[in-house]
């Protein structure tokens, strides 16, 4: 049964993030529920093509595709955990992975860089609008940093009303990516820009 009890404001000093593997599948299936998040997406999304991602959302197929990626070790994202409980997703991993961001003309490649996209988060009902997801970014930078790689790249919204429903968050905002030190790099889309973030910067000068 879902807590709906407010997160203790303190969560971030129990917060920890690590990539989803066959260890913890069991949790990112706990986090994504009945509904694999939103509509049976299971994070396939980007990473497949529009008719064999909308076969998986009736057939299972798109969990299943999911786990796929993760029994082959592949890199598919990281979980956020208070105290061992699931409260957030990211998507992570090499762009050339998320077929859908390789063919989008809006976001289309700017160079030959080597880098790790964010296409999507997902947040537990519970920590929605607490600060998880900059907590979630803040573990992602690290994450790039101990495991080499360079640039981090998102395409996060810049809304045009006051609010919005939280089922056109899962881009991510981009005052969230602004604040963890993330940059514009292309503002071919005005309300949805692709950021980066280079985590070479924080090298410690010889």
């Amino acid at each position: 049964m879902e807590k709906k009890d407010k997160p203790d404001p303190d969560f971030s000093s129990q917060f920890t993030v690590e990539p989803l593997t066959n260890a913890n599948w069991s949790k990112f299936v706990r986090l994504f529920g009945n509904n694999g998040a939103c509509g049976n997406c299971w994070c396939m999304y980007y990473r497949l093509s529009k008719a064999d991602y909308l076969e998986g959302k009736t057939d299972g197929g798109n969990k299943a595709a999911m786990h796929r990626l993760v029994m082959e070790r592949l890199p598919t994202g990281l979980l956020a955990l208070v105290e061992d409980e699931p409260v957030a997703w990211c998507a992570l991993a090499p762009r050339e992975h998320f077929c859908k961001l390789e063919k989008s003309r809006v976001h289309k490649r700017i160079d030959d860089k080597a880098v790790w996209s964010i296409p999507c988060f997902f947040v537990a009902k519970k920590y929605r609008r607490a600060g998880i997801s900059l907590e979630l970014l803040k573990g992602v930078i690290g994450y790039a940093e101990e495991n080499g790689i360079q640039f981090l790249e998102a395409y996060p919204t810049i809304p045009t009303t006051v609010s919005l429903p939280d089922s056109f968050l899962w881009i991510g905002l981009y005052k969230t990516f602004e604040r963890a030190g993330f940059k514009i790099v292309d503002r071919t889309s005005k309300n949805r820009p692709m950021v980066r973030y280079d985590t070479s910067r924080n090298e410690n000068p010889k």
